[in-house]
């Protein structure tokens, strides 16, 4: 594959001296020609790179026992600490008796970045990664044809979706338009809406692009007399003008009336995005569709989607490297030992916690990620995201996990005349000290669309709708042992902040997961600050 590559890059290196032979045409027409050919070889060896990561993938897939044992011996062989008796094994039993289980908790990886994972870059390596890449552009591709257009694609944030640094024949294709070194999401959203005819939009993730557009709706006016005054580039008044009409309409469908032939929207699935998916879906993204390559973790990238078709996707645990182990979920005894199973060994409609060994570090962490089977794809699972251990509430031993209380809030929301929910977190309240005296009790941050102010009704039906998912809450609650939640509505901003303080940690995890559960009082501070009712 690599000398294909190498012979592909060498062919478009000797266009130019083709490109002599045909003197006699104009210049702007040799030009064209040069950049169609090129085109072209890019696009070949795009499909053909897909058709061969693809090839690889039904093999491995085929015999995932024997590609989970060679991905074992490459995440050994590149282990940054001694081997002891795990030196040159490949037997997974030897591997599991040797190294117990670490469980990294959700206040470490505030505080730390998970420094029992060693710190990602925020790009991956392995096999997995490369898989998600290659495969995924060749998915897009062919549900979105159009979308492969010169110019057809922008990413709004300094990261990208795709899991690793996109090939070369990709930049040659020239779908993606990008101001030269711009880094700053303001700088990247101006050069997006100066392209009119964008087909598919990217971000890191989906709270990252949930920030670009609560963005442009406050810098709306000076990006609009940017592009009329021509900072940069060529003056583009009529796409001021345009822009203007545009946000004066509103949030709902904004997306499709500045870019008016978008198709898609491309993310990166990691932990705590649902919610930001769900309110652009609902608002400025209404009407297009969302696809991720990937779910990502902060061990490396450990599912593929294959299916972009199914919303939510669905997601492939690939047998190559990281080397993925699967801890059956009990439910209420999630704490007791239990042994992993491998991925040809789950069972479909189990759910089981993701246990990721990389290449980095000698760790057989527990993510915390739980997952349920849904399918198989050959001998591999086929999964979908449930919900993260280390989000629970738990003030009086009633453990409502992430899921449980994301459903609750929803139902809350959704009994607030007018409300759409962007954002929110939650903190007990030993964190803040806010007890003063009376029962523990949580601390709810939320940030709304379409409700300025929260009426006390409205805040007393998020407790009303807990005690109806959770009958162990419901207990606590009547015998007094656990008050009432607080709900407060916060500011413009606040989630924007409460990312850049998770952020600035040296050894923060890539991709940033959006924690719903805080245990750090720093970070609840910042949300503390912008409270508005």
């Amino acid at each position: 594959m690599l000398l294909l590559l190498l012979l592909l890059l060498l062919l478009l290196m000797l266009l130019l001296p083709l490109d002599i032979l045909r003197q006699r045409q104009p210049q702007d027409a040799r030009l064209s020609w040069r950049a169609g050919l090129q085109r072209r070889v890019a696009r070949g060896a795009l499909c053909w790179a897909a058709a061969w990561q693809q090839w690889r993938l039904e093999q491995s897939t085929q015999r995932a026992g024997r590609s989970q044992q060679q991905a074992l011996r490459w995440c050994l062989q590149g282990a940054q600490r001694p081997r002891g008796p795990l030196w040159r094994t490949t037997d997974t039993n030897t591997f599991r008796n040797h190294l117990p289980l670490t469980k990294t908790s959700q206040a470490q990886e505030e505080e730390s970045g998970g420094q029992l994972l060693p710190p990602m870059s925020t790009q991956y390596y392995g096999e997995a990664s490369l898989q998600a890449t290659l495969l995924g552009l060749a998915a897009l591709s062919k549900a979105y044809p159009e979308v492969l257009a010169p110019g057809g694609i922008a990413c709004v944030t300094p990261t990208s979706p795709w899991p690793r640094p996109l090939p070369w024949p990709w930049h040659a294709l020239g779908q993606v338009v990008r101001a030269p070194g711009a880094k700053h999401p303001g700088a990247l959203l101006l050069e997006a809406l100066r392209s009119p005819g964008l087909r598919a939009l990217e971000a890191g993730t989906a709270a990252e692009l949930l920030d670009v557009f609560s963005g442009l709706e406050a810098d709306g006016e000076e990006l609009a007399e940017a592009m009329a005054a021509g900072n940069p580039g060529p003056p583009l008044p009529r796409r001021a003008a345009e822009l203007r009409e545009a946000l004066e309409l509103g949030p709902r469908g904004l997306a499709l009336r500045l870019w008016p032939k978008l198709q898609v929207v491309v993310t990166l699935d990691a932990g705590g995005q649902a919610e930001a998916v769900a309110a652009l879906g609902a608002l400025w993204c209404q009407g297009l569709a969302f696809f991720s390559p990937a779910y990502a973790a902060s061990g490396g990238v450990v599912g593929l989607n294959l299916w972009p078709e199914q919303p939510h996707g669905p997601y492939l645990l690939p047998p190559g490297a990281p080397f993925i182990e699967l801890l059956p979920v009990k439910e209420g005894a999630q704490e007791e030992a239990a042994s992993t199973v491998l991925l040809a060994e789950a069972q479909k409609g189990e759910e089981y916690e993701l246990v990721v060994t990389n290449h980095t570090g000698l760790t057989r962490c527990r993510l915390g990620d739980v997952v349920q089977v849904v399918g198989a794809y050959n001998q591999c699972p086929v999964v979908r995201f449930v919900c993260r251990l280390g989000q629970a509430l738990n003030v009086r031993g009633e453990d409502i996990q992430e899921d449980v209380f994301s459903e609750a809030l929803g139902r809350a929301v959704g009994q607030w005349p007018g409300a759409k929910l962007l954002d929110h977190s939650c903190v007990e309240s030993s964190i803040l000290d806010s007890s003063e005296g009376s029962a523990p009790h949580y601390e709810v941050f939320v940030a709304l669309r379409g409700l300025r102010n929260l009426s006390e009704e409205n805040r007393d039906k998020l407790d009303h709708c807990l005690q109806e998912v959770s009958p162990r809450y419901k207990s606590l609650r009547f015998r007094g042992s656990v008050g009432p939640a607080r709900v407060h509505l916060v500011g413009h901003g606040a989630f924007r902040e409460l990312r850049a303080a998770l952020a600035a940690c040296p050894s923060s995890p890539f991709p940033p997961e959006m924690p719903r559960v805080l245990r750090h009082r720093h970070l609840a501070q910042c949300l503390q600050r912008r409270v508005l009712s």
